[in-house]
């Protein structure tokens, strides 16, 4: 062993700097429309309110970032066409307004051209079918418009793709879904299977001629959540060449997260309490401020902090504190995913501002160098790290790009 791989904090530096991390999945767009009105104002010197700006980016060692165009999959499919669009419109506003930090990349080469500027590539993931409105035509027009892929459903089924958190309808992919699969291919956008159902999994790695990556899910045989992935299907992935980008939501990563998360919910079934919901949170009006627009949901998530009005409750979780997923619990997926389905077949994807809290040590997006110490502790090397920070998911999108028929990314002149 060398005497960097004897040093964690050493070798973490040098893995970072040859092979900074590609992260799947980042929901600061959505964060922005909540809590700031799609303002992007204050991510320089800091936002402690979010898990995400810049400094943090840097500290974190990120240099590349996917961020999700979500939008809620209750919505009717139209209306989410357009609150996707309102999305996109949001990183392009974040980048156009930090061009010294940020930049827009559409290819592997750009991604590999923004990291050698000193620039964090920033692409787009569109998360969930619904926002396709069951239209190619609205599948090419988000090509044109840079995004990079497209997870085919969110937590609830299409018309076409099972989710892995609804009632089983479609029986993995219908013929709709399998066109909408081809369509991906020949355009060059990564088919996302995060948030799918096992047999959408099954069905779409079967029909995909490109690469398929997993934006943010964690493995299934260490923590038994429908949001991740069976060794089954990982065992699928070194014929397809796709990644599993693991993730750090504390349900998915500790079973212990997730059992407490099933009792508070029975005890408010019990006491017959609705369960606490999210509402989608308006884009601003034209003739609306951003701080007025953010001003509704800023007292709904008031309200929520304060905790729960019933006495009964507030005793229970008095006496049931929810417990902390760590830094270890996050490796340990990422270990069974390295041994399940290879060491070029995984990588990160930390769903940062797209849950309430992430395990203790990984509390913000500065914290991949943490999970970084501690697999090179249990024994990783540098060319390991490498894969997974991000070599995996840059030859990935190389090779979608290559498999592609008819790209549709932006050429150079519109950017």
């Amino acid at each position: 062993m060398t005497e960097r791989a004897e040093d964690p904090t050493a070798l973490v530096a040098h893995v970072l700097q040859s092979s900074p991390v590609v992260d799947g999945h980042n929901d600061l767009p959505t964060a922005l429309r909540a809590r700031s009105g799609y303002s992007v104002e204050g991510l320089a010197e800091g936002r402690p309110d979010l898990h995400t700006d810049l400094p943090r980016l840097r500290a974190g060692g990120v240099g590349a970032q996917f961020w999700s165009v979500y939008v809620s999959s209750g919505l009717p499919e139209p209306e989410a066409v357009v609150a996707t669009l309102e999305q996109i419109d949001a990183v392009y506003r974040l980048v156009a307004r930090y061009p010294d930090e940020l930049r827009i990349a559409y290819t592997a080469d750009d991604v590999a051209g923004a990291v050698a500027d000193g620039r964090i590539a920033s692409l787009l993931g569109v998360e969930g079918g619904h926002s396709l409105a069951g239209s190619t035509g609205v599948l090419r027009a988000f090509a044109r418009l840079g995004v990079r892929y497209v997870t085919l459903t969110h937590n609830d089924n299409t018309a076409w793709a099972d989710s892995a958190t609804d009632t089983p309808a479609v029986g993995g992919l219908n013929a709709t879904g399998r066109a909408f699969v081809a369509e991906l291919n020949r355009l060059g956008v990564l088919v996302d299977l995060s948030h799918v159902a096992e047999s959408t999994q099954r069905d779409a790695l079967a029909a995909s001629t490109a690469p398929v990556i997993f934006s943010h899910s964690s493995a299934r045989a260490v923590n038994d959540h429908p949001r991740n992935v069976s060794d089954g299907v990982l065992e699928l992935l070194p014929a397809n060449g796709g990644v599993i980008q693991l993730t750090f939501v504390p349900s998915f990563v500790a079973p212990r997260v997730a059992a407490w998360e099933a009792a508070y919910a029975a005890e408010r079934a019990r006491l017959d309490l609705p369960a606490p919901k999210w509402s989608w949170p308006r884009a601003p009006r034209p003739e609306e401020t951003a701080a007025e627009a953010a001003a509704e949901f800023t007292a709904a998530l008031t309200a929520r902090l304060a905790g729960p009005d019933d006495p009964e409750l507030r005793r229970w979780l008095a006496g049931h504190p929810r417990p902390d997923a760590t830094v270890a619990d996050v490796a340990d997926h990422v270990e069974h995913a390295r041994e399940v389905a290879g060491v070029d077949h995984i990588g990160l994807g930390g769903d940062y501002d797209g849950v309430d809290r992430q395990p203790a040590g990984l509390a913000d997006v500065s914290g991949y160098p943490a999970l970084l110490r501690e697999l090179a502790g249990r024994g990783w090397s540098a060319p390991e790290l490498e894969a997974l920070t991000g070599r995996n998911v840059l030859r990935v999108l190389r090779e979608a790009e290559h498999a592609a028929t008819d790209p549709l990314w932006p050429t150079t002149a519109l950017r």
